[in-house]
């Protein structure tokens, strides 16, 4: 009779034994699943660090057109008073009216005084310097047309055709070039530099 009891046992410890290794066997799979979901968020994580670092770095060494002009002292002065020489032409810092010109296109040339104090506020100058060019007006309309601080406006004796300002950065050309433009404009436009020399 103690035949079959064992015969018993051995089957219940066997069953047990089973059932350890299939548990054993799930943890397992829980582990590699888990050890897999959390290999693929650091892969994610990685991957836009990867191509964060790169894009940041294209922008870091992104090749620009324009030269860095240094801030001048930039205190408020009458229109027309006799001031300290401005460094670029046309200016990109210095002294400068207390009143802003009024944004948009212009007809007449702008002081440079005023135009000093809207690029201190954000704005981005278009100056343009020839004689009947229509189509050149006409295109650079265009394009001032869709931004709210920009200034655009005839510039006598500037020694290229076109002029872009901003607060403390230039770009001097003389053939068309929007994508030129607009790369400068969405570089510069709509920072303040209030304390930043004026």
């Amino acid at each position: 009779m103690a035949k079959p009891q064992s015969a018993k046992s051995q089957v219940k410890k066997e069953a047990k034994q089973k059932a350890q290794q299939e548990r054993a066997e799930t943890e397992k799979a829980k582990r590699r699943q888990g050890l897999g979901g959390r290999i693929g968020l650091y892969a994610a994580i990685a991957a836009v660090l990867l191509v964060g670092g790169y894009w940041g770095y294209g922008k870091m060494t992104e090749k620009v057109s324009w030269t860095s002009v240094a801030i001048l002292p930039s205190p408020h002065v009458p229109l027309g008073m006799p001031h300290p020489p401005y460094n670029s032409d046309p200016p990109t810092s210095g002294p400068h009216a207390p009143g802003l010109a009024q944004w948009g296109i212009h007809a007449e040339p702008v002081p440079k005084e005023m135009q000093v104090h809207n690029l201190e506020d954000g704005g981005v100058a278009i100056n343009y310097s020839c004689q009947d060019c229509p189509d050149l007006v006409k295109r650079l309309t265009a394009i001032a047309e869709r931004y709210d601080r920009i200034i655009l406006a005839p510039y006598t004796d500037m020694d290229r055709k076109i002029a872009l300002t901003a607060w403390g950065s230039i770009d001097k050309f003389d053939e068309f070039d929007e994508a030129r433009i607009v790369k400068f404009i969405k570089a510069h436009i709509g920072i303040d530099h209030h304390g930043a020399g004026g």
